[in-house]
């Protein structure tokens, strides 16, 4: 599966020259036929990584809790619709549903890309329907919006501070037929200081998102959450990685068949809502939202009927979720809601 579509890269290489790291995150996640997401399902225990849906139901419960409390916070509207941004094979939405079903009449929509992604996803969420893009989403109801892992695979750029200006790190042909990272030999005016070497990193299209966001909720109403792997405050450094079977890889060696990431600039991001006219709460640690949202309780609600086997799981599943050095720190939760809005729950001071 890697060989074609590294030799698409390689012949658009030959004739424009090297491309952005946005570029290259675009094709090997995206492309049509080559790309990780288009091509292959490997989330899960024996794929190339795990999200927290697939460690504990307990996860998406809980999500699914928060957003009933947003929906009563809009007034418990008789139409709303959930959507969830890159669902992966439906879990958290399978879970979500199931803790709310007997509240809420949310009407379940997915935004996705992957057609076999989608295969899964109908397993999990038959009732779910389908959209490429936000934009597409419809209008016609509130809209409560979950992101679980979802703003870490979208492309990113990179700049590197070189003789006192700024240069785009770019990806270009290697000898030996590979790729490699280069600098631009334009120099970009980015208004930031820093010393020779620095790397700078953003991502235009999670910016986007937010931006698209931000005009249906103010349009339509409703609220967001986002939670993904980055620190509170980042911008500075190279966090551009690949995973393959669990473990790091190499992210130029094999386009299209391991997962490409980057860490989440939530402080950037919630700048980017204030300014298109929402409230941005957090970040908090995704450990500190799941315990607000009672999850230590949810975890003795289910042990209650477990079996001494599956109740040593679900403590394993609870410190994985929460602890400070597990994902508890790791990942980090923001909120996005309308100006008049309260604090939504888990994010009160």
């Amino acid at each position: 599966m890697t060989a074609p579509l590294l030799d698409l890269i390689l012949r658009r290489i030959a004739a424009e020259g090297p491309i952005s790291l946005s570029d290259y995150m675009a094709e090997c996640l995206l492309h049509p036929h080559f790309g990780y997401y288009t091509s292959r399902t490997s989330i899960g225990a024996a794929g190339d990584f795990i999200t927290a849906p697939e460690i504990s139901q307990m996860f998406g419960e809980l999500l699914g809790l928060w957003a009933a409390d947003c929906w009563q916070q809009i007034g418990a509207p008789s139409r709303c619709y959930l959507v969830e941004l890159g669902p992966g094979r439906g879990t958290l939405m399978q879970d979500a549903l199931r803790a709310t079903r007997k509240v809420v009449p949310f009407l379940p929509l997915f935004v996705e890309a992957s057609a076999k992604l989608r295969a899964l996803q109908a397993q999990a969420v038959p009732e779910a329907a389908w959209y490429a893009e936000i934009a597409a989403l419809p209008d016609d109801a509130p809209l409560i919006v979950l992101g679980n892992e979802f703003l870490d695979a979208l492309p990113i750029k990179q700049y590197q501070m070189q003789h006192g200006a700024w240069r785009e790190r770019r990806i270009a042909a290697s000898d030996d037929g590979g790729l490699h990272i280069v600098l631009s030999r334009d120099a970009f005016p980015l208004a930031r200081e820093a010393t020779e070497g620095s790397i700078w990193e953003t991502s235009p299209a999670s910016h986007a998102v937010i931006e698209a966001l931000a005009v249906r909720l103010k349009t339509q109403g409703g609220a967001a959450l986002f939670i993904d792997y980055g620190p509170e405050t980042s911008g500075f450094g190279d966090s551009f990685q690949a995973v393959r079977g669990h473990a790091y890889a190499d992210p130029l060696a094999s386009p299209g068949a391991v997962d490409l990431t980057a860490h989440v600039d939530f402080q950037s991001l919630a700048q980017t809502a204030r300014r298109a006219g929402l409230n941005a709460h957090g970040p908090i640690g995704q450990g500190a939202l799941l315990n607000r949202l009672g999850i230590g309780l949810r975890a003795q609600q289910l042990k209650a009927r477990a079996t001494p086997a599956q109740a040593e799981a679900i403590d394993a599943a609870l410190h994985r979720l929460t602890a400070d050095a597990a994902m508890g720190r790791l990942f980090q939760a923001l909120a996005l809601t309308l100006r008049d809005a309260p604090p939504p729950a888990g994010f009160a001071p």
